[in-house]
């Protein structure tokens, strides 16, 4: 019997290195970014805190039918290859469901389904809705090391299809996991209703548009609830806190619904004042000339306030206006 040839063991070997490559890719985050390597699971804190107050945000504020509030809080624990929402992309219908009716239903089985089907969710949360614009809801949530980021969404109450939230927040660094992150929250409208100011009524984005920030110059209408050209950059709407809590032995919360977590107002620093200045309306046309025969007379126009002055914003201009004339049709 000849000698036993060493491609056999040389063949075993490059085979079991293969599968090592393989499995370990498998778990790698996709677009080259740097794979968490912390210990598996973490819990953390979501703090959700309104500052949807009328001195922040004057402008068409809601107060009643209904006033201003927060929706429930949506959102999942997960890996690179999922996208709740992302600026510059189109929402699915689950999250459209949700931005313009609060309707959450068919998000939380969207992201159920990309759980099991994907395996690229680890978790899906949820913290109860705010009465209110300025208030806290909070809720609790595990990580895990493949499943380190964080994504969610608020509805803004009342509005088109307008948002706060995060897209795809890593909460691992490397080997560690971060302690607390506090991220200042602006809007955001999905693009899949054309109203401008948070009364509007509904009329559907056709086609579709992808999601936007909103800004206090964009969209670029006076009429927009948003709309501060003095400001360079609106005052966060909201802001929040994410927090690892100590590892416990007991379990994890059951699967999300809508209870857990809780609400309250929040007790913060006062809100920064942001100067409305008065807008009025267009001229009205010119009345009739009115005087004597033979001698000059005068004519009038009138415009009325559209939006009242607010924090030190600039006072309404002069809403009545004559210039000379010579009377027609004398008798």
């Amino acid at each position: 019997m000849g000698t036993p040839s060493p491609a056999a063991p040389w063949g075993g070997a490059l085979w079991a290195l293969l599968l090592a490559t393989l499995g370990c890719s498998a778990g790698q985050p996709l677009g080259g970014e740097s794979m968490c390597t912390a210990q598996p699971l973490a819990k953390y804190s979501i703090t959700f805190t309104g500052k949807w107050s009328q001195a922040s945000f004057p402008k068409q504020y809601p107060l009643f039918r209904p006033p201003a509030q927060w929706s429930s809080l949506l959102g999942a624990a997960h890996s690179p290859d999922y996208s709740l929402w992302r600026k510059g992309q189109y929402v699915s219908n689950g999250l459209r469901d949700f931005a313009e009716r609060s309707e959450a239903w068919a998000l939380m089985r969207e992201m159920e389904a990309a759980g099991e089907k994907l395996q690229s969710v680890h978790g899906v949360f949820s913290a109860p809705a705010v009465p209110s614009g300025t208030g806290q809801t909070s809720a609790e949530f595990e990580a895990h090391s493949r499943h380190s980021l964080v994504s969610f969404v608020v509805r803004i109450v009342p509005s088109p299809d307008w948002f706060v939230g995060i897209d795809s927040l890593d909460l691992c660094d490397g080997g560690r996991w971060r302690e607390q992150v506090v991220v200042d929250l602006h809007p955001y409208d999905a693009g899949t209703d054309s109203g401008f100011t948070f009364s509007s009524p509904k009329f559907a984005t056709v086609p579709q548009d992808t999601v936007t920030e909103i800004t206090a110059s964009s969209p670029s209408h006076p009429a927009n609830s948003f709309y501060y050209p003095r400001l360079k950059s609106l005052p966060p709407i909201a802001t929040v806190t994410l927090a690892r809590l100590p590892h416990s032995p007991r379990a994890f919360p059951p699967a999300p619904g809508f209870g857990g977590g809780g609400n309250e107002v929040a007790d913060s620093l006062p809100a920064p004042e942001t100067p409305l200045d008065c807008e009025v309306s267009l001229w009205s046309s010119w009345g009739l000339c009115a005087g004597p025969c033979g001698r000059p007379g005068a004519k009038s126009r009138t415009r009325y306030v559209r939006a009242r002055p607010a924090n030190h914003g600039a006072p309404c201009p002069g809403l009545e206006e004559e210039a000379p004339c010579v009377p027609d049709n004398c008798v």
